[in-house]
């Protein structure tokens, strides 16, 4: 397959990740063409050096193409929904005071696992969708609302079903403790039972915890995480949303692949995170949709040499948003992101922080053909024009899926 008359090709080559000033370098080709070749990019570059007599042709029609985008963080699969918990936030109460009214994610929970498999099913090939006309062709998913062995299970087969994305799985059951449970009988259970038998049937690439008051403290990620790297599991850490707790340095002393949130971290954390291999992971939807105004420290994050990446944290109570260029605009007018660093959040830094760079995050030979084709003619139109659907196409491996 040929994809030719390209206004405006942004590959991102030439290696990741990208940190501080070099989140600004983006490689854009004008007038070009990109050939694909069994599911793989076989070149990209200008529209003059590639033949014309290739069987399968796509006119881009003079649109921008970018890499698909990479969610380094979602929450895609769960029973129910909080609408009711939406409506009661923007009457004035808030996510604390919601969960210990006994919503939040024991909501979730309660509706989860109640849920049938068709169901759970049903609810994430939904949600595959919207990602898919949001330009997202990679989504790390997460379980984390089942809160037993049998639930968290359940979620995480069902990540493995037929669907339109690629998924790299996390185990989350250190998201909360069930309302059934004492907290040292579940992280028991956590440690003995689900850790140990989501690594047997290899459910999962990742384990992950929810650091903060009123839900798992830092000597709990200690015992959880340990347990975790014992069996094999890469880490992924929830620190600093709604607290400062030193989550950071927690993440750094881990050796977490990522922490995640950060709206509350302190220069010391920064610092931890600048001289460790820890990425941060960003997530404004949580913050937006929370109707909080403390957004992470983006733009010293940058400065200080970090490889931001950009997330949406998709899932039924926080953050109940599947769009990456939702994300890429909150960052540039929230966040003091350029567009192009944005981008970058969102494609390279994201496939990086997932282990993943050498298949994906950017269009170069031998990488999957992850793209998609927008209505636009310079790719910064994307975050200016939010709201707007801009997307016309999206690939995956060179099938179109959108």
């Amino acid at each position: 397959m040929l994809v030719t008359n390209i206004g405006q090709l942004v590959t991102i080559a030439g290696g990741g990740p990208r940190r501080g000033a070099a989140m600004d370098e983006i490689e854009i080709i004008s007038n070009a063409a990109m050939l694909v070749r069994d599911g793989l990019i076989v070149a990209a570059g200008p529209a003059s050096e590639f033949p014309t007599d290739e069987t399968d042709i796509v006119d881009a029609g003079g649109r921008t193409v970018l890499p698909g985008f990479v969610d380094a963080h979602t929450h895609p699969v769960w029973g129910g929904n909080r609408i009711d918990e939406f409506e009661q936030r923007a009457s004035g109460a808030t996510y604390e005071q919601i969960a210990a009214n006994g919503g939040g994610i024991q909501s979730s929970v309660r509706q989860t696992r109640s849920a049938s498999d068709d169901e759970l099913g049903k609810n994430f090939a939904r949600h595959c969708q919207w990602f898919c006309r949001n330009g997202t062709t990679t989504i790390e998913a997460k379980s984390g609302y089942g809160l037993d062995l049998e639930t968290e299970l359940r979620l995480l087969c069902s990540l493995k079903g037929t669907h339109q994305l690629r998924v790299v799985p996390t185990v989350l059951a250190a998201h909360a403790i069930p309302l059934d449970k004492s907290k040292e009988h579940y992280i028991a259970d956590i440690c003995e039972a689900i850790l140990p038998e989501v690594a047997a049937k290899k459910l999962a690439v990742y384990a992950d915890i929810f650091v903060e008051q009123g839900y798992f403290t830092a000597d709990d990620a200690r015992l959880i995480m340990g347990r975790a790297k014992e069996l094999g599991f890469k880490l992924k850490m929830h620190v600093d949303q709604l607290s400062a707790g030193a989550g950071a340095e927690l993440a750094v002393e881990l050796g977490a692949a990522t922490a995640d949130h950060l709206e509350q971290t302190s220069e010391a954390g920064i610092q931890a995170l600048a001289a460790s291999s820890t990425f941060p992971v960003l997530l404004p939807a949580s913050v937006y949709a929370l109707g909080k105004t403390r957004y992470p420290d983006a733009r010293r994050m940058i400065d200080s040499g970090l490889p931001v990446v950009l997330a949406t944290d998709f899932n039924p109570g926080s953050s109940p948003i599947p769009s990456i260029p939702m994300i890429m605009s909150l960052a540039c007018t929230q966040m003091h992101m350029s567009p192009a660093e944005a981008l970058t959040a969102v494609t390279v830094n994201a496939a990086c922080s997932l282990d993943y760079f050498d298949r994906i995050g950017s269009l170069e030979p031998s990488k999957y053909a992850d793209f998609t084709i927008w209505d636009t003619s310079d790719f910064r139109e994307i975050v200016y024009f939010c709201g707007a659907n801009l997307l016309w196409r999206t690939y995956v491996g060179g099938i179109q899926v959108s």
